[in-house]
């Protein structure tokens, strides 16, 4: 009796498990065939009826010229869109096209000290920026993005000169990508 018991056990506790397994094997498939997937990069873009952009270069128009603006800022800009949209990137012609130039690049003083010297100094970048939807002429439109930062002014402009045009010109083009396909 003993052991008609064991085996009743034995053969439960394997049922059980089985039991578990395919209940588990089903849940996976069943999460594997309905996946839901977000992607949180704001492109409202109808690719049936627009397949590619063009950006220009943005030529540094400003009266303080930093050399590498232009290149870094057109550079990051068509990032912006490769990565974020599957547009072509074109150099004339697209469905949509951005262009503008660089129209300033300052310094200005901040903060003043006791010692009524200047203690914080802020770089600004503005960029004039002319959107083009050849497809959706109600999108077009001009507008001016300006960017800044701050740094201490006991550092040289070459010092930290880099690291705000990175921040900057990241702002820029995230709010241009905004206005453009994403529409926030």
């Amino acid at each position: 009796m003993e052991l008609n018991r064991k085996k009743f056990l034995i053969k439960y506790l394997l049922y059980a498990k089985f039991l578990k397994l395919f209940v588990v094997f089903i849940l996976f498939l069943f999460f594997q065939s309905c996946t839901i997937s977000y992607k949180f990069n704001g492109a409202s873009i109808d690719y049936t009826k627009t397949k590619s952009i063009s950006i220009s270069d943005f030529p540094n128009v400003a009266e303080l010229i930093y050399p590498p603006l232009a290149q870094e800022f057109s550079e990051t800009l068509r990032d912006e869109y490769s990565k974020q949209t599957r547009l072509q990137l074109l150099k004339k012609g697209g469905d949509m096209n951005i262009e503008g130039e660089i129209v300033g690049y300052q310094l200005t003083p901040m903060a003043i000290s006791a010692d009524s010297y200047s203690s914080e100094t802020k770089l600004t970048m503005t960029i004039k920026v002319r959107f083009t939807n050849n497809k959706n002429p109600e999108d077009d439109f001009e507008k001016t993005y300006i960017a800044y930062q701050t740094f201490d002014s006991n550092q040289m402009l070459t010092d930290v000169q880099d690291e705000l045009m990175t921040v900057m010109v990241k702002e820029i083009a995230d709010n241009i990508y905004n206005d453009t396909v994403a529409k926030w």
